[in-house]
């Protein structure tokens, strides 16, 4: 059966309704949750996912909040950390560690940190049992896909076309999973710009989905009571479980 990933923004509009969401979408046949750090300049992000960032941190969250967060949540169901390297680089990856370790969080997802500078902390990983995921795309080279997937751990994200997250584009990927299946039997996952619309054609070929910003959207509408959007979120996350696997 292959795997569904949700990304939510940590803490927004408040940690509480990040445990309720997240519990209810493990209920919803999500196999993994990337819990979104708030950042200010999130590279990689599209709008409807750097909206809510913003709107998280003018909450006033703060890590603890992630922390407690995911004490709440990682032991029902996979957890991940999604997040840019300042905030990892400030407070130490150690320290990250630590705490992933303690809660169970099983991996990080750092966007703006290159396979090349990420190896210098794969040992702090590996010493953890915790995994740095990595990233291919459609615009490396098949020599760079072997040198990244070598020593890949849980699973590899595939960003679906170069550009932000929510973006309606597409790009062939056939040479990409080619290239990832050559080296590596590790689970191969494709995100950016998959919603109820493109679930179905993007999983083919690969593992797994990663869907951000069709969560986040409905997350993000002011009409909606706080149980209306852990509704349809979930009611989401089952159309596009049930699409992947037809």
């Amino acid at each position: 059966m292959k795997k569904l990933v949700a990304y939510i923004t940590t803490g927004y509009p408040d940690k509480d309704f990040t445990v309720d969401l997240a519990l209810s979408l493990k209920e919803s046949g999500v196999d993994s949750l990337e819990l979104g750090i708030p950042f200010s300049d999130p590279v990689a992000d599209g709008p409807v996912i750097e909206a809510a960032n913003l709107f998280a941190l003018r909450n006033g969250f703060r890590m603890e909040h992630l922390l407690e967060v995911s004490e709440k949540i990682a032991p029902e169901i996979d957890t991940l950390w999604m997040g840019y390297f300042n905030p990892f680089y400030h407070r130490g990856i150690d320290f990250f560690l630590e705490k992933a370790k303690r809660y169970g969080v099983s991996g990080f997802i750092i966007p703006d940190l290159p396979h090349e500078e990420g190896a210098a902390y794969r040992p702090q990983f590996d010493e953890k049992d915790v995994a740095l995921i990595e990233f291919v795309a459609p615009t490396d080279s098949r020599e760079r896909i072997a040198k990244i997937v070598k020593d890949a751990r849980k699973f590899i994200y595939m960003v679906a076309y170069a550009g932000i997250t929510g973006a309606e584009k597409s790009e062939s990927l056939e040479p990409v999973i080619a290239a990832v299946r050559e080296h590596t039997d590790t689970p191969l996952y494709i995100g950016f710009g998959v919603n109820e619309k493109t679930a179905k054609e993007k999983a083919k070929g690969v593992d797994g989905v990663i869907v951000g910003s069709a969560f986040v959207r409905i997350l993000l509408k002011e009409n909606l009571t706080n149980t209306q959007k852990i509704d349809k979120i979930s009611t989401l996350a089952r159309t596009i479980k049930e699409m992947i696997n037809e």
